[in-house]
């Protein structure tokens, strides 16, 4: 359930009633009103802008509207006061009973408390990681693949049909670079002595294992051969490897994929020609003379015809080129076809989630988008920043095996998947971020893994004890969503409540954003608030979550801890980030 919602139905069955009684005008916009807790929690639990928003349309003042809604709610049971606030905001005070309700419903639902209808099934597309299949996954491709995860999962709960995908980049001329390096360290595994990696090559000793597997199936078949015959043998089979490495380390972090799509099997089945013909059948296809580049103009551009997409007229800079000088077509032309091919396959919604180095990228695809679907289709292109490695403070810079960079399985291995998840969304995807070994394993506050893994256990533990102090009780969650919770009367133990039943309405609020890390700081508040809770029971014996001789409140006291470690587990799962049940402080 979500009581911001429920009450946003009751305040637009309050306004229309007002606007049959006072003749306002038909067509008013109330699904446009705001329903949300007010910025200062002292003044309620929550507040509207009804009043405000409909006075224009209705040709009056905010507080003329203002005071007969906020006396038509004040009626309703569930509200113990409401108040206009300022140029005509409506504060509502509610009752207990109706946060009191709202752990009956965690516990009833489970996990699955927070769940949303509000996507209806809309099918959305989320291309995350991407990676070129030339490597293995480096930190940097971590956070990518943790927030276009979390946000793949983030959308599903609020009922969106989503779609996982990952766009293998397996055409073009760093593949073939790929093949190259590969069949050296083919020959290197046949015992020849291949020198230093000449420059341009790809030196990773990561390779050394795809060239030997090579070497293993096919023995000395492609040695001394011309490369117009090894080539393209090498490609297909350096890529495969690549990616059945880059999948294992994937799947190390939890993560799987709905779709692979081949950039080069896009090409090869005609996807970038018929994408071509579809804005060249619009109109939106021409050729010209670009302006020269903006700052210093490179050595080798030259005022030429060009086969361009008119992108400027759909928000971008300047139109486009889709073919090279030699005919061949562009990475962008590719991409337009790759994405009118996830428009063709059912999602109109389209979500790519890039690295902070694509960000010249945005406004070219999301014309292209518009453009090629009709108008139909949609792009929100979300560019996560850099990731700095830290241990104790010290930089880490590179890989033994990878040479230049620190892998993704070298982070999985130092401090294990969840931390990784963790952290990664603990920062806005646009923000810089810092990720310390050292610190995200401390077991103190300022690792809000620990913290918020902790706030998990350490509720797990006190239903625990309850068990052995209760014996005879049955504190399963069915059982105790029929508790009375009467006694929960204490400030801190009714705003937990209220941040619990906040949590569907985040889930709403954030998918709409498309911002999993609000889930990481949600979680975060939830923690701050149990644990404070729990030390108040050490400073006030009759705050106490397990009293021996009060069984009702102890009872009301485990059903508000069972729905705490319910709602974590719930966060948890969006993020993928396994709840645990036991942690030593």
């Amino acid at each position: 359930m979500n009581v911001f919602n429920q009450f946003r139905e009751k305040i637009q069955a309050a306004l229309e009633d007002l606007a049959r009684r006072q003749g306002w005008p038909d067509g008013l916009p109330f699904d446009r009103v705001t329903v949300e807790p007010p910025r200062d929690l002292s003044h309620g639990d929550i507040s509207t802008n009804a009043a405000m928003l409909l006075a224009k349309p209705v040709g009056t003042n905010p507080r003329a509207i203002a005071a007969p809604l906020a006396e038509a709610l004040a009626r309703l049971p569930e509200v113990e006061s409401a108040e206009v606030a300022g140029p005509g905001f409506i504060n509502l005070r509610l009752a207990a009973s109706v946060w009191l309700a709202e752990v009956a419903a965690i516990l009833s639902e489970g996990t699955a408390y927070g769940s949303s209808t509000t996507g209806e099934g809309r099918r959305v597309n989320v291309e995350y990681v991407s990676a070129n299949p030339t490597g293995p996954l480096h930190a940097a491709h971590a956070r990518g693949a943790v927030f276009g995860d979390a946000l793949a999962a983030l959308l599903k709960k609020a009922g969106f049909t989503v779609t996982r995908e990952y766009y293998i980049n397996d055409a073009g001329a760093q593949v073939e670079t790929l093949a190259r390096s590969t069949h050296l360290r083919y020959r290197e595994a046949l015992g020849e002595d291949i020198g230093a990696i000449p420059e341009g090559h790809y030196p990773g000793e990561y390779l050394k294992d795809v060239g030997q597997a090579i070497a293993e199936s096919d023995g000395d078949r492609w040695v001394g051969k011309p490369e117009s015959e090894w080539l393209e043998v090498f490609r297909a089979r350096a890529v495969e490897l690549m990616m059945t490495e880059v999948k294992r380390d994937l799947l190390a972090m939890g993560i799987q994929f709905d779709t692979f799509s081949s950039e080069r099997a896009l090409v090869e089945a005609g996807a970038v020609q018929r994408a071509f013909d579809t804005l060249d059948g619009r109109g939106l296809v021409y050729t010209g003379v670009l302006e020269p580049p903006k700052g210093k103009t490179p050595d080798d551009w030259e005022p030429r015809p060009q086969l361009l997409f008119k992108a400027s007229e759909f928000g971008d800079d300047v139109d486009r080129p889709l073919k090279k000088s030699d005919g061949s077509w562009t990475y962008f032309a590719n991409d337009i076809a790759y994405h009118l091919d996830k428009f063709l396959r059912g999602s109109p919604e389209l979500i790519d989630v890039l690295g902070a180095d694509h960000g010249g990228y945005v406004k070219r695809m999301k014309a292209a988008v518009t453009a090629i679907s009709g108008g139909e289709g949609s792009l929100d292109v979300k560019l996560c920043q850099l990731v700095h490695l830290f241990d104790g403070g010290k930089p880490v810079r590179m890989s033994k095996r990878a040479g230049t960079f620190v892998t993704l399985r070298d982070v999985i291995d130092s401090v294990g998947s969840d931390s990784v998840r963790f952290i990664m969304l603990t920062r806005r995807n646009d923000q810089t971020l810092e990720f310390d070994y050292q610190k995200v394993q401390e077991q103190s506050r300022d690792n809000p893994v620990f913290y918020v893994q902790y706030a998990h256990a350490r509720a797990t533990s006190v239903i625990r004890h309850a068990g052995e102090a209760l014996p005879g009780h049955d504190l399963s969650d069915a059982a105790l969503a029929k508790v009375s919770l009467g006694s929960l009367t204490d400030p801190d133990e009714l705003g937990l409540i209220r941040l619990l039943a906040g949590w569907p309405r985040l889930v709403e609020s954030a998918a709409d954003a498309h911002e999993p890390h609000r889930v990481a700081f949600y979680l975060g508040e939830v923690a701050a608030a149990f644990h404070s809770l729990w030390n108040k029971g050490k400073d006030e014996a009759h705050l106490r979550f397990i009293l021996p001789d009060d069984t009702a409140t102890t009872l009301a006291r485990m059903a508000l801890v069972r729905a705490t470690a319910t709602v974590i587990a719930s966060g948890l799962g969006v993020m993928g980030v396994q709840p645990v049940e036991e942690l030593r402080e």
